[in-house]
Parts: structure tokens; C-alpha cells; sequence
């Protein structure tokens, strides 16, 4: 499956984001940006000229922002094939819930004395809720992906703020493939509050638990209906191929 030019026109709107230097760094976050909501399914081919020439810059500059997000796990170069979306293993998904549990729950651990700054984890939560009532669970995917990214923020640190983003990011290729979000998403929105409830009050070891929880659920829920899928999916193949 390639790439279209009808998929690949509203790439236009994104030229401004650029500026008036168009260096690959900027491509590489548009294209991480593109992927990460599903634009770009896993499995996708990458137009070059197509793309290169809805953002408007050079094959070079698109080919060194092609480099960064393989380098970031989120592109794969096949030889005389071209760059894909990847398509994450069951293996893959299991590290990124072992890094998440990692950093998330000592980010947590590690916050000072309270009152916290949760404005911002607020509005995730916010976000989350408003979009389920209005039955749109890609939104609340998005919201829930807000949370984990300002939940971590309230670390303060730009390194750890970078490896997240990229985990996070690499987390939605396997969303993508799942094939039902609601039920994927939707018990987590009252978790995240609980979250949040537990900062504002100060329990921060409590919060520490809940989150806990959460991931390793999470994990469970999403390990299980991935690797359905990729099964099936392998089937499918190996069935057509004979």
C-alpha cells in the first residue's frame, strides 16, 4: 500500500510550519506529528516525491527527516522498496509498556512537595472526556497521549520530555492497528482522573500505585488484542501467498 496524492495533498497546509528554513528537524516533527494521528498508517509506503512536494522541500532534506524517524523507530528503509511506517511486534509493544512503567511511575515518585502544576494534565483529562461524549475515540487516544506527555512534564526535564515523545509516538502505531478504540480507550478516561485527583490532593504515593495499575492493565488489554491482530493478519498473508 503506497502512499496517494489525495492523502498526501493536505500535507499543504503544513508548508507554513517550516518557516523560512526547511530543515529536515522540521519535516521530521510535521511527518512524527502525520503518523502519530494515523495519517500515515503502519504498513504505508512513503510517496517521496509526492510528500516532497506538499511540504515543499528538497529530496535531500526529505530523505535526511526520512533517516531521524527511522533512527526514532517509526520508519523502516526496506532495500528497493522505499520507507514505511512500521509495523511494531508484539515484542516491540511489551518494551514500550516496560519503558513507560519506568519513567512514568518515577517521574511521579520524584515530584516535590505539593501543590503540583496539573493545569496542563487538567486539560488532558478535560480533553479526553469531552471527546468520548461525542463517541470519538481517536480523539480520546489523543488526549490520553496529552496526559502521559504532561504527566512526565511535571518532571522538568527536556531529555526525559524527548524520550517520551518518541515513545509515545512509537505507542500510536500500534493503536492504529487496533480495531476497536473504544473499548481500548475508554475505561482508562476515569483512571487518568483518579490520577489527577490523587495529585491534587497531595498522594503522590497513591498516584504512584494507580499509575502502576494503569500501565500493566494497559499493557495486558492492548498485548492481547495486538497480537490477535497481528496474527490474523500474518494468516491472511501466508493464505495468499498460497
Amino acid at each position: 500500500m503506497a502512499t496517494t496524492d489525495s492523502e498526501v495533498g493536505g500535507l499543504a497546509a503544513d508548508r507554513p510550519l517550516l518557516g523560512r528554513t526547511s530543515t529536515a528537524e522540521r519535516v521530521a516533527d510535521i511527518l512524527r506529528s502525520r503518523i502519530a494521528e494515523g495519517y500515515f498508517p503502519p504498513g504505508e509506503r512513503l510517496a517521496e516525491d509526492a510528500i516532497g512536494k506538499a511540504l515543499g522541500v528538497s529530496r535531500n532534506t526529505l530523505r535526511e527527516a526520512f533517516r531521524l524517524l527511522t533512527h526514532e523507530r517509526l520508519l523502516v528503509h526496506e532495500l528497493n522498496r522505499g520507507v514505511f511506517v512500521r509495523m511494531l511486534a508484539v515484542d516491540d509493544v511489551e518494551d514500550i509498556y516496560r519503558t513507560r512503567r519506568l519513567v512514568e511511575c518515577a517521574v511521579v515518585q520524584g515530584l516535590g512537595r505539593p501543590p503540583y502544576a496539573l493545569d496542563a494534565l487538567e486539560a488532558a483529562v478535560a480533553s479526553g472526556e469531552r471527546a468520548a461524549r461525542r463517541h470519538d475515540w481517536k480523539g480520546v487516544s489523543t488526549a490520553n497521549i496529552h496526559f502521559h506527555r504532561e504527566l512526565v512534564g511535571l518532571a522538568g526535564s527536556a531529555r526525559t520530555d524527548e524520550l517520551m515523545r518518541g515513545v509515545l509516538a512509537e505507542l500510536r502505531l500500534a493503536f492504529h492497528v487496533v480495531d476497536d478504540p473504544k473499548r481500548l480507550h475508554q475505561p482508562y478516561l476515569v483512571r487518568n482522573r483518579e490520577i489527577l485527583q490523587a495529585l491534587r490532593a497531595g498522594e503522590r504515593t497513591g498516584a504512584v500505585r494507580l499509575l502502576a495499575d494503569y500501565l500493566d492493565d494497559s499493557r495486558t488489554q492492548l498485548v492481547r488484542a495486538y497480537a490477535r491482530l497481528v496474527t490474523d493478519g500474518d494468516e491472511a498473508v501466508g493464505g495468499a501467498a498460497g
